[in-house]
């Protein structure tokens, strides 16, 4: 399902003035890791709010109020900002306050102009500066929830890969991941406590670990290479139908090459994924475009776990899948910049949902293989222009000795942008 979080811009209590809030990014190195601006701003503060790893670091000299942060988070944070707003607010983080972190949420709170942040070097820039490797030239994964499997759509042969660990287990689970993904040549390097006393590195290959668990405060470095060339899937849309689990609902793959070429993946940008059937179309919108979002919609409960599946193999368990029929499932959904409706378009009301929930420039792209289907995309297409394509594709097969022509059904396309 639809993931949900508190949005960053949640409002600060009503009747209560805005703090300013200094926020002092913190390493493994504790106190002695500090620059100066950062030692000053902690020892002036009346009350300092963080983790409870963080503020452990923190000498006897600190004098202000330690507060850890409550469990859940994120519905107690602006009430407790609001409380401390006129006590010489500091907030400890760690590492870099603005990477994955702390300070992002409280930007959003508050404004960034009544937010003062002192950042650390993250752990992503200790990784590099252990690896040698510019900062630039390395893609990073977080590997909370399933975020890990993101790794089997980044793994290029000769890449490098900073995971950001979730606990001890991280490695050996990336180690597994890889292998599974045809990567086990690849060479991971795990960084423990980087910056502490205790800093360690272990290193070894993905399809060999067996390193046990260590320090839960870590982060793997990947150097990535592939068992065999097979093992490597481009991001351009049009990966072979083998690539998905199926059981025969799939758009094919000339077809959703050319689905996606005029759904137009942009990084940000929502797709429906309409009738999904395997999820092939939404699965390779966010393939071709990190940081773009989708849904599947799908009516039954065995496609749609299949969707999830698929998904997960193909590095993008991002996609969210609903359950349910079109058109009532897509009622409470977050409006779409593309629609792909890939079955259904018979259904009534279905392309008249689909259209009205698209802002203006919008892409809908629409598949029928029945005359019905085609009739109706001809009406909607004289109603709303766009562009109307009939597809054909033949497909060599052996025809006794010989080989011949298979043709498979056709498929007539309606892609329109709205106005």
């Amino acid at each position: 399902m639809i993931p949900t979080t508190a949005p960053a811009s949640a409002a600060v209590p009503a009747g209560a003035s805005p703090p300013s809030v200094l926020v002092v990014g913190i390493g493994a190195d504790g106190w002695d890791g500090l620059a100066g601006p950062g030692r000053a701003a902690l020892r002036a503060a009346r009350v300092v709010l963080g983790g409870e790893r963080q503020l452990a670091l923190l000498p006897a000299g600190v004098g202000g109020r330690r507060i850890a942060w409550p469990s859940p988070l994120l519905p107690a944070l602006p009430g407790l900002l609001a409380d401390h707003a006129d006590h010489g607010l500091c907030v400890l983080a760690s590492g870099d306050p603005m990477w994955y972190g702390i300070g992002a949420r409280l930007a959003g709170l508050l404004g960034p102009e009544r937010l003062t942040v002192l950042p650390h070097p993250s752990a992503v820039s200790l990784a590099c500066a252990r690896m040698g490797w510019p900062v630039e030239s390395v893609t990073v994964i977080r590997a909370t929830g399933p975020g890990l499997d993101r790794v089997r759509r980044a793994a290029m042969p000769g890449g490098r890969l900073v995971v950001l660990s979730a606990d001890a287990t991280t490695a050996a689970s990336l180690a597994g991941v890889l292998a599974d993904a045809g990567f086990g040549a690849s060479r991971l390097t795990l960084l423990e406590s980087l910056g502490a006393p205790a800093e360690r590195r272990v290193e070894g290959d993905a399809g060999g670990w067996r390193r046990p668990a260590g320090d839960p405060l870590n982060v793997v470095a990947v150097s990535v290479a592939a068992d065999h060339p097979r093992s490597v899937r481009s991001t351009v849309p049009g990966l072979p139908d083998s690539a998905f689990d199926h059981d025969g609902a799939i758009t094919k793959r000339e077809l959703r090459a050319l689905a996606l070429a005029r759904l137009a993946p942009v990084a940000g940008q929502l797709l429906w994924d309409v009738g999904a059937g395997a999820g092939s179309v939404g699965i390779e919108w966010l393939r071709a475009a990190p940081a773009a979002r989708a849904v599947a919609v799908e009516s039954r409960p065995d496609r749609a776990e299949q969707i999830a599946a698929n998904a997960r193999r193909l590095g993008v368990p991002e996609l969210a899948t609903v359950v349910g029929e079109a058109p009532a499932a897509l009622a409470g959904l977050p409006a779409p910049d593309a629609v792909f409706v890939g079955g259904g378009v018979t259904t009534d009301g279905l392309v008249e949902a689909c259209w009205a929930a698209l802002p203006a420039a919008g892409r809908l792209v629409a598949h029928a293989v029945t005359i019905e289907g085609e009739q109706v995309l001809v009406a909607h297409a004289r109603r709303r222009g766009g562009d109307l394509t009939r597809v054909a594709v033949d497909r060599a097969a052996p025809l006794g000795g010989f080989t011949g022509w298979q043709p498979a059904r056709p498929v007539v396309q309606w892609a329109v942008d709205k106005p």
